[in-house]
């Protein structure tokens, strides 16, 4: 087996009295996509925090490419190949594509820094067709967009900065049908890129549709670890509710 790009040991997490986060260990390997499942509560979102540098873990540890992560912020996260596209997408609705692709990051050109709009827009028609993403307007602004549109503009934004790992918290939440089916084209794509992904998702549906492996959380501990493909839809929500104690 291949050394894990992600490798989460051990890592505890409290909030005054509660613990959050109980002891949980897993692997991410380079180039899968790993479901992180459990119910509301469960510990996940917390989980996917500690490794992208917003909470610091209380006790174990996490290594990205072989190296510990100490003290590391979001940005420290980003600069190393760790993207993370969080539900509320921190999309600027009046800004067109291209500007928020690059938000925050923007290219300059001249003495006095001008925006290098053009070279942004370019860059901007380059990634959207590198992932498949079909907009035909590119000056539309992020409001005009459609739920689908909007999230392939927030995974794209984090894949132009050469991401390594994609960390998703439900990116087909309140999707239609055709909507969501594009957003897990687009995770697909991605893998066969070679980005690993972090997907977590109640929609158990998407889960087996795109993911090589999942990790089941409940109540802040791991309850299982399991390939996809050797698993059932019946038996992951058994795990989850605690019908299944495994």
């Amino acid at each position: 087996m291949q050394q894990p790009i992600l490798e989460v040991d051990g890592i505890t997490k409290r909030f005054g009295g509660v613990t959050a986060v109980d002891n949980v260990s897993f692997p991410v390997y380079r180039g899968e996509v790993l479901g992180l499942l459990g119910d509301n509560g469960a510990g996940k979102s917390t989980v996917i925090k500690m490794i992208c540098g917003v909470y610091q873990a209380d006790a174990g540890e996490i290594r990205f490419e072989g190296k510990k992560l100490e003290n590391h912020n979001p940005k420290q996260a980003r600069d190393i190949g760790i993207e993370t596209v969080f539900q509320d997408l921190a999309l600027v609705d009046p800004l067109d594509i291209p500007s928020n692709i690059f938000l925050g990051r923007e290219l300059r050109t001249g003495p006095f820094g001008f925006l290098n709009k053009k070279k942004m827009a370019e860059e901007s028609l380059k990634l959207l067709q590198r992932l498949k993403i079909n907009i035909p307007d590119l000056s539309s602004s992020v409001l005009s967009l459609s739920g689908g549109q909007r999230q392939a503009i927030a995974i794209a934004r984090n894949v132009y900065w050469n991401a390594k790992m994609v960390i998703m918290d439900e990116p087909t939440a309140a999707l239609g049908v055709r909507e969501r089916s594009n957003v897990l084209e687009i995770i697909r794509t991605l893998r066969e890129q070679g980005v690993t992904i972090i997907l977590i998702s109640h929609n158990m549906d998407d889960v087996f549709a795109v993911t090589d492996r999942m990790v089941i959380m409940r109540r802040g501990q791991k309850k299982a670890e399991l390939v996809t493909k050797e698993t059932t839809k019946e038996h992951v929500v058994g795990i989850i509710t605690g019908a299944i104690d495994y």
